[in-house]
């Protein structure tokens, strides 16, 4: 719990208007109303500091209440209030009792402060979401043109993991150009695809109409735009990440982990020195289970998803990047929770143990290095003379070597 204040002000954000009340010690309330206009907002800010306030509190609901903190930000403290935490009692619910009720909390330091990142800062963040969100257009540009060839029986994606490889792009502008099979195969120069030339000419019997081929050549147009703003974003992106030079260094030393995938959790986590410990973190991004207990009776349930969802996407990106890695020991920590949890709870507990090992890694500056698996012993067997007797450690080495997860019964993993 906070020093208690004397004079405080509450503010109630709307997208055309703020409701605010100041609140003092002795009882005395004030209630005014202002807009969301630049002028206006200045005469909050007059209004409050005329009236001595020490603090003004706000909700970190919507994007509204930046412009306000923006304007705020050096003249009194503004305390971002997580609306989570600060519900009133439902019932008879109004702008004036929703002001009045955080000058209330307010005054008695009863509110808990959420992290805002410096200038600098919430530039980044912003950067990395708004790449984020071309990626993900990028991606919805695919998917269409992946439903525009199989509406028109074309089964390219069944002959090939990915279309929009070299070889995948070759058939696809030789569809659009309208060219026969023949003229496709002779494009492709991958030895790999031409062994599959009798599952293409299958899947290449159809071809397109003139509606499908205007809608395909427009979408590649656009992933063409798209991935083009997206190297501008990462340009400017990989400047500012100047300044964290070392932390980028650290967290791509984690298997799984490239530049994208690193600056944005390092981007949405700010200052890591801001977490005392590495599970105050997890629980920040909202990757530890929440907990119930009454009568000595504990029951955890699913991860709480509170705090930012763009830093967990990335960490399950991550994660699944490093189940399919070989010779790693979070891949062997991921398939001992396959084996008993399933693979959704075993990803976001390799997620959430990838952001543990981060913020190790980052508060001791160290690089991460990941103790490969023993190579298994060679045993020499003479088959002259009668059979060598293999020990349990030799077994356990060669299974080991050929891939396999091997447990004892108390569940020791080697």
């Amino acid at each position: 719990m906070e020093k208690q204040k004397n004079i405080v002000c509450g503010a109630d954000i709307h997208k055309k208007f703020i409701m605010a009340t100041i609140l003092s010690r002795d009882g005395n309330k004030i209630i005014e109303r202002f807009g969301m206009t630049l002028d206006e907002i200045l005469r909050f800010k007059n209004w409050v500091i005329s009236n001595n306030c020490e603090s003004v509190a706000i909700e970190s609901t919507g994007i509204y209440w930046i412009s306000i903190y923006t304007v705020l930000e050096g003249n009194i403290e503004v305390i971002l209030a997580n609306a989570y935490k600060v519900k009133h009692t439902p019932g008879r619910k109004t702008d004036k009792r929703d002001s009045k009720w955080l000058a209330e909390l307010c005054l008695n330091g009863m509110i808990e402060p959420s992290r805002i990142f410096p200038k600098e800062d919430r530039d980044l963040r912003a950067l990395t979401r708004a790449r984020e969100k071309l990626v993900n257009n990028s991606t919805q540009m695919k998917n269409r043109i992946h439903k525009e060839l199989e509406s028109a029986c074309i089964k390219i994606s069944s002959v090939l993991s990915d279309i929009f490889g070299v070889s995948g792009m070759k058939i696809i502008n030789g569809l659009i150009e309208g060219k026969n099979i023949d003229e496709i195969l002779k494009m492709i120069t991958s030895k790999k695809i031409l062994k599959k030339e009798k599952e293409l000419r299958d899947a290449l019997k159809n071809s397109l109409d003139p509606a499908r081929i205007l809608m395909i050549r427009t979408y590649l147009e656009l992933i063409e735009k798209i991935e083009s703003e997206i190297e501008v974003l990462n340009n400017e992106i990989m400047c500012r990440m100047q300044r964290f030079k070392e932390d980028l260094e650290i967290a791509m030393s984690m298997t799984g982990m490239g530049f994208a995938s690193a600056s944005t959790i390092l981007a949405e986590i700010g200052n890591y020195k801001d977490f005392e410990t590495a599970e105050h973190l997890a629980s920040w991004c909202g990757l530890t289970p929440k907990v119930s207990q009454s009568a000595d009776k504990l029951v955890t349930g699913n991860i709480t998803k509170q705090g930012s969802k763009h830093v967990r996407r990335m960490l399950v990106q991550v994660a699944h990047a490093i189940s399919r890695s070989r010779n790693s020991r979070l891949k062997i920590f991921f398939l001992r929770l396959l084996a008993k949890k399933g693979k959704k709870k075993a990803i976001v507990a390799l997620a959430r143990k990838v952001l543990c090992i981060l913020h190790h890694l980052l508060v001791n500056r160290e690089r991460y290095q990941d103790d490969k698996i023993l190579k298994p012993k060679k045993v020499k067997l003479n088959w002259d003379s009668s059979p060598v007797q293999m020990t349990e450690e030799d077994m356990i080495n060669v299974l080991v070597g050929a891939g396999y997860t091997v447990q004892k019964m108390n569940e020791s993993i080697y």
